[in-house]
């Protein structure tokens, strides 16, 4: 076997040039596919953490059965009473896979300064809980404070965050009062003083001028109820989500309970968009890729085969059987291929030393602050890497390795 080897860089040696060509062709190949690789991982590990704890959404959520389809037309009756949410408790946290199981009601009515009125839209949560889930985040964009202002406390029952649209909407400054109105559970109009503590950016762009952040207490006084619509959970592993889902569906069930439950992926549709993207951006760039690397060893073992048709005719005659022949050219592509691959892992390196050197900022999608670009090292996709373009590699001078190995020995040798 080594004999081939060293008789294939030999070959590949005679011809610098070409094979130096091929070699950096599949090299910033494989550096292309793994940077944007390792820029996908970033972006979904991002949007991940942002969602789950940025935004403390937790890994699942439980809500009475039919309120995700039914709610929205009749909220109040998908409501989850005290005593729903007594049984609910006891089973979630007697898991110790369980970090935090808070509540939440999401109300939505008008707010008004006092001369003019808006529609609203607000999430009623627990603050203390909202950054006990924050704290968890593994990531940049997690940590990132995304208000101005002050943060919102349990103890100031009637603390409030707007979206900056609406702040803007109704000319409200910090510390300022507005009026929040809306129907209560049992259909009479109720309104409650808000302070305005702090300014944020709506994660969607539609949502601007009409989101709002209260503690779950003033959802609760302002709709004249003791019930939530959902409770969020926070699990010890984002692998541990599917698990738990049916373990606590099982356990819900023989509870005598009709509730659903949902994943953090299935609710953040903006993240099962961002992904089904990139997959389609990747699969076009490994294309790309897949098409320089094919045909850059097909021409390069081409041509190599066109010069040296009398030596593979003299070879022949000494006695090499059509597969050495055959074998003889693979071994020199498959050298091309792992030589590519080592000089794209170096790329790659040196990629992601730059970027770490540098330290770049961007603006990513549902984030209105700059944070740092980065470029993960994904290891599984550089293996995968070197072993596809090793293949790759096989595979495009399989077809004239064979051409070559079917060639008549007294034309081979004849041959100018």
């Amino acid at each position: 076997m080594m004999t081939w080897i060293k008789l294939a860089a030999r070959n590949l040696f005679r011809n610098r040039r070409r094979s130096l060509f091929t070699i950096l062709a599949i090299g910033l190949g494989f550096a292309a596919v793994n940077a944007l690789g390792g820029f996908t991982a970033y972006i979904f590990t991002s949007l991940e953490d942002g969602y789950i704890y940025g935004q403390a959404n937790g890994h699942l959520t439980i809500f009475k059965e039919g309120f995700l389809h039914e709610g929205k037309l009749d909220p109040t009756r998908y409501l989850l009473d005290e005593a729903d949410m007594a049984v609910i408790n006891e089973v979630v946290h007697a898991h110790p896979e369980v970090l935090i199981a808070t509540p939440q009601l999401h109300i939505s009515g008008l707010l008004s300064n006092g001369q003019v009125s808006t529609v609203f839209i607000a999430a009623g949560r627990v603050p203390s809980e909202v950054r006990a889930i924050n704290g968890y985040s593994r990531g940049m964009t997690g940590k990132i404070k995304l208000f101005t202002g002050k943060q919102l406390e349990d103890a100031i029952v009637f603390g409030a965050g707007l979206s900056k649209g609406l702040a803007e909407q109704l000319k409200l400054e910090l510390d300022a009062t507005a009026v929040a109105m809306a129907p209560t559970v049992s259909g009479q109009i109720n309104a409650l003083d808000a302070q305005v503590l702090q300014f944020f950016d709506a994660p969607v762009e539609a949502l601007e001028d009409k989101l709002m952040l209260v503690t779950l207490k003033f959802a609760q006084s302002l709709y004249d109820t003791t019930s939530v619509d959902r409770l969020t959970v926070l699990l010890q592993d984002d692998a541990q989500t599917e698990s738990m889902r049916a373990l606590l569906a099982r356990e819900f069930a023989a509870r005598g309970l009709k509730l659903e439950i949902k994943t953090w992926n299935e609710l953040s549709t903006f993240y099962t968009k961002v992904k089904q993207m990139f997959d389609v951006i990747f699969l076009f760039t490994f294309l790309i890729v897949f098409t320089i690397v094919v045909m850059s060893v097909i021409n390069t073992v081409g041509m190599a085969i066109m010069e040296r048709t009398r030596e593979i005719g003299t070879l022949r005659a000494l006695g090499f059987k059509r597969r050495g022949i055959i074998g003889l050219f693979a071994s020199e592509s498959m050298l091309l291929g792992l030589a590519g691959s080592l000089l794209g892992v170096a790329l790659t390196l040196i990629t992601w030393s730059g970027i770490k050197l540098l330290q770049p900022t961007w603006m990513p999608p549902q984030i209105t602050r700059r944070v740092p670009l980065e470029i993960y090292l994904v290891p599984s996709y550089m293996l995968y890497s070197v072993l596809l373009l090793v293949s790759l590699s096989l595979i495009a001078a399989s077809l004239p390795a064979r051409k070559a190995a079917r060639m008549e020995i007294v034309g081979a040798l004849g041959h100018v």
